[in-house]
């Protein structure tokens, strides 16, 4: 069984929504939701995890699942989807998926073991010192099922947006470096509960799919070196159980003048005001699942692609990053 998967940082996508859930349908919000969808129409996934998402209230009276489906039925009436979420982040931005019900069967299916909920606090040893420290996911991870239609398990699937390196506010140097290990540390232990709830589902014989904006690449700062790890490197797993470790869906990024390649985003430099290209947002996929294909939908990168030229002005202009996509054998 073939599927297309992909993940992508809609920036923001909440506010493509009245706050009564409808859709907006005038302003900009309508020229940005018309280039979503011609995006996902292009794209024309089985499964899409969405990054910043439309958010959910707590008292459940206004959802992303909603959200999504009545945003689908105005903007994509020709197509299908179903949506899905999780636990509410604490925040404004939601982490919730897509899919074809004709292709697939999606489950939430959290952990719901005390201690071991995403949506708790969690003790992480992050400094490899014997000492653990308390830890919270911001924005909950979503654990999803990917089901066959006949409800054979495909996959166990985890849209993750952790912890952000960025530093807002105005502070000195050493004010900077402080926050930059806290902020650090917490991306570290974020993505450390992720890789155990990985590991279990591995060890139960389960195929397992990591998707979503990390905020982390591949060896990229002072930090990870400082460390001798990266968030990425975390969730792919322990080099000593070879048969767990998970793969990049993308060719291996080069580091060029510019930064990163392939990247699916552009941030400035808040010491030297360069802009610089990392590659944050990843599809992180078990062994078992083969990879047909794995590309950033970056129309500065893939130029020969006519689907992904031909969407060159939306693509730069819905989100400040690209989506991720994939496709998979089953």
């Amino acid at each position: 069984m073939q599927l297309k998967i992909g993940v992508y940082n809609i920036a923001w996508m909440r506010d493509l929504f009245e706050s009564n859930g409808n859709p907006k349908t005038t302003g900009k919000e309508e020229i940005k939701s018309r280039q979503l969808a011609d995006i996902i129409r292009g794209m024309d996934p089985d499964f899409l995890g969405i990054v910043e998402g439309p958010d959910t209230l707590v008292n459940g009276s206004k959802t992303s699942t909603q959200q999504l489906e009545a945003w689908v039925a105005h903007y994509l009436p020709d197509k299908t989807f179903k949506g899905i979420h999780g636990y509410p982040s604490a925040g404004q931005q939601e982490l919730c998926a897509l899919y074809k019900p004709d292709k697939l069967n999606v489950l939430f299916t959290p952990e719901t073991k005390e201690g071991d909920r995403f949506n708790q606090p969690f003790l992480m040893d992050t400094t490899n010192r014997m000492i653990k420290e308390q830890y919270q996911h911001y924005r909950p991870p979503l654990e999803l099922s990917l089901l066959a239609p006949d409800n054979r398990l495909l996959s166990r699937v985890i849209i993750a947006h952790t912890k952000s390196k960025g530093i807002f506010d105005k502070v000195d140097y050493a004010r900077f470096e402080q926050l930059s290990q806290r902020d650090r540390l917490r991306l570290f232990g974020e993505c450390m509960h992720i890789r155990e709830r990985c590991d279990q589902y591995l060890s139960k014989g389960q195929q397992v799919i990591v998707m979503g904006d990390i905020n982390d690449g591949f060896e990229l700062d002072f930090h990870e070196n400082r460390f001798s790890k990266s968030a990425v490197e975390i969730l792919l797993g322990d080099l000593w159980k070879p048969e767990w470790v998970l793969r990049s869906t993308l060719p291996r990024p080069k580091l060029t003048a510019h930064g990163w390649t392939p990247y699916s985003g552009r941030f400035k430099d808040r010491i030297t005001g360069d802009i610089f290209n990392v590659l944050i947002d990843h599809i992180l996929v078990s062994q078992g699942l083969k990879v047909l294909k794995g590309q950033v939908w970056n129309p500065f990168l893939e130029k020969n692609d006519p689907v992904i030229q031909s969407l060159k002005t939306q693509l730069a202009q819905v989100s400040d990053h690209y989506p991720i996509y994939t496709e998979l054998e089953f």
